[in-house]
């Protein structure tokens, strides 16, 4: 890169990010990027290969290659999304509202709804924000009204099956149908289509939240017969067996079946067939964006709330593990100043994103948020980061059977014990709870830590090699972060050293 575009970025991003916040009220709001989101259910990054417009993205943005959830689990990541908070601090640990840290009925419990970014937006007029497709876990569109800081609400409860759903359209019920016309991902495409194109005097944030490709894997019916005999990746992981030093929920899986097989295999093709729509829906909106000439003042961000295991070390579908199968989702940003075709290795979370929206949006006036995150901008730049964060802090609580829940683990899929982990730069540590009450002690029962510069698959736990003061040190870290409260004392948890 030339020093005169280094120079060039750099200001950029210094006027971008401070001299618009100093200077709102006397620079005209119409100075403010615009910002889609677009928020994926279960995807993992095995798909991003199907996605050819995402692929596109790849090579005209950034992409972050360690970027982690909080929570591989939907509720409790996205709550993560909208607050900028880990789940001790936001109160969502899971979806099921059987349990006082669960679905919306926690996130509403907890006072998360006036502390959103899209609050901090929408707050003195400046941005207009929409939320098109799924919200949280919990949310009734007939019982709940729209989310707090959103102009336009869009918003869906059972989505999952594509069809055949109701959306609250703000405040109005609509139900749609069978109609190859009512299926969700395009429905959402045309709705963030009008939303873009319509007239305003104030840039745009809109988030559109699609179902797919999350279980039953339902694709557009154009799409039903793409890619026929394709099956799940056969890596190192699939179909792996527990070694001895595996955690005891693992141990307890049996091996997969030839009808297993088969089924994951079907599932895979369907979850490829099922991100086709949501590929064409992020053609269709670039698109758009060039038509009406804002495709140069808008940042694009694709992203997924979790993974998802398939066959990997012999688990039927799920998610919930430590394991990168879960954790490790796609982060890929286009947009004014962001380098092309650039790869960030430095760990981010999704507690990242709240930050980065307000700071993408201009920054400074955000005081309805109090993230525990840290804002992207500066890695989307091309000058060299220094001081960041050494770990990413994963949060799980095991619950029981939840008949209302659409992701109830399936049987021998999911749900290990309940456990803290850190995903390091090179290595995954994670402490086991048989009870969830043992964890604010921190005696925990068992551990794992994985070598990923050996072991990239993560498939021997090699914790009985490590030296006492390691493990101590180790153990240490992971209590600083999972009791931190507070922007400040979180963001020096993240950056000790394990």
């Amino acid at each position: 890169m030339s020093k005169t575009r280094f120079i060039s970025l750099t200001m950029s991003f210094v006027i971008f990010a401070f001299g618009l916040a100093g200077a709102y009220g006397a620079e005209s709001i119409s100075q403010y990027h615009n910002v889609v989101f677009i928020l994926t259910d279960d995807l993992s990054w095995n798909l991003v290969q199907y996605m050819p417009n995402v692929q596109t993205m790849q090579k005209e943005g950034t992409t972050f290659s360690n970027y982690f959830v909080t929570n591989s689990l939907c509720c409790p990541s996205r709550s993560s999304i909208f607050t900028g908070k880990l789940p001790h601090n936001d109160g969502v640990f899971t979806n099921s509202e059987a349990r006082s840290d669960g679905g919306y009925a926690a996130f509403l419990a907890n006072n998360n709804d006036p502390h959103t970014f899209a609050v901090a937006l929408q707050r003195a007029g400046r941005y207009k924000t929409a939320m098109l497709g799924k919200y949280l876990n919990g949310y009734l569109p007939v019982k709940h009204k729209p989310g707090s800081g959103w102009n336009e609400w869009d918003v869906a409860g059972n989505g999952y099956g594509e069809f055949n759903y109701n959306l609250n359209q703000n405040g109005a019920i609509k139900h749609y149908g069978n109609s190859p016309n009512d299926y969700l991902t395009d429905v959402l495409a045309d709705l963030a289509d009008k939303f873009i194109r319509k007239p305003a005097n104030r840039p745009f944030f809109i988030e559109i939240a699609t179902f797919a490709p999350h279980a039953p894997y339902t694709p557009a019916p154009r799409d039903a017969d793409k890619f026929p005999g394709l099956a799940a990746p056969r890596t190192p992981a699939f179909g792996a067996r527990p070694g001895a030093d595996s955690p005891k929920w693992l141990k307890a899986i049996p091996p997969l079946t030839p009808v297993d097989i088969k089924n994951i295999d079907t599932a895979f093709r369907k979850r490829a067939q099922s991100v086709q729509a949501v590929d064409q829906m992020i053609g269709q909106i670039r698109n758009t964006l060039a038509a009406i000439g804002e495709d140069k003042n808008t940042y694009v961000i694709f992203s997924s709330d979790n993974g998802l295991h398939m066959g990997d070390y012999s688990l039927r579908p799920g998610k919930m593990t430590p394991f990168d199968i879960d954790i490790r989702v796609p982060l890929i940003i286009v947009g004014p100043g962001v380098v092309k075709g650039h790869t960030v290795k430095e760990i981010a979370e999704n507690i990242d994103l709240c930050p980065t929206f307000t700071d993408l949006a201009g920054g400074g006036a955000t005081p309805a948020t109090s993230p525990d995150g840290r804002s992207l901008l500066p890695l989307l730049g091309a000058s060299t980061v220094t001081d960041w964060r050494h770990i990413a802090l994963i949060e799980h609580r095991s619950h029981p059977y939840d008949a209302k829940d659409p992701d109830v683990p399936l049987l021998r899929a999911e749900n290990p014990s309940s456990y803290e982990a850190l995903r390091l730069e090179n290595a995954l540590y994670v402490e086991y709870y048989y009870n969830d009450p043992q964890i604010k002690t921190g005696k925990y029962d068992e551990t794992g830590y994985y070598d990923l510069n050996h072991d990239p698959d993560e498939l021997k736990n090699v914790v009985s090699s490590l030296q006492p003061d390691k493990l101590r040190r180790l153990h240490d870290v992971l209590e600083a972060n999972k009791n931190c409260k507070g922007a400040a004392e979180c963001w020096t948890a993240q950056r000790l050293v394990p």
